[in-house]
C-alpha cells in the first residue's frame, strides 16, 4: 500500500453522487466512486447543512483505497 497521490475535490456536503466531477478525478486513481459518495455522505451530512459545497483532500493508495478530510466551506460561499 503506497501512497500515490492527493486529490482535492469541492463536492456538496451530504448529497455527493459518481457523476463527471467526481468521476475524473477518482477514475483514473481506480477508487470505487459509489463507495466514496456512499463514506463521504455520511460523513458530511452532520457536519453541514445538506449542499453547502466543501472542499475535499483525497489521498489514494496504491492499492485502491483512499482516506479524505472534509474541510470548511470555501470562504466566497460564506459571504
Amino acid at each position: 500500500m503506497s501512497f500515490l497521490r492527493h486529490v482535492k475535490l469541492r463536492v456538496p456536503s451530504g448529497s455527493a453522487r459518481p457523476g463527471p466531477a467526481i468521476g475524473q478525478a477518482l477514475g483514473p486513481l481506480g477508487i470505487n466512486m459509489a463507495e466514496f459518495c456512499k463514506q463521504f455522505n455520511e460523513k458530511s451530512e452532520n457536519m453541514y447543512e445538506k449542499g453547502v459545497p466543501v472542499g475535499v483532500k483525497l489521498s489514494a493508495f496504491s492499492d485502491r483505497t483512499f482516506k479524505f478530510d472534509v474541510r470548511s466551506p470555501p470562504t466566497s460561499f460564506l459571504i
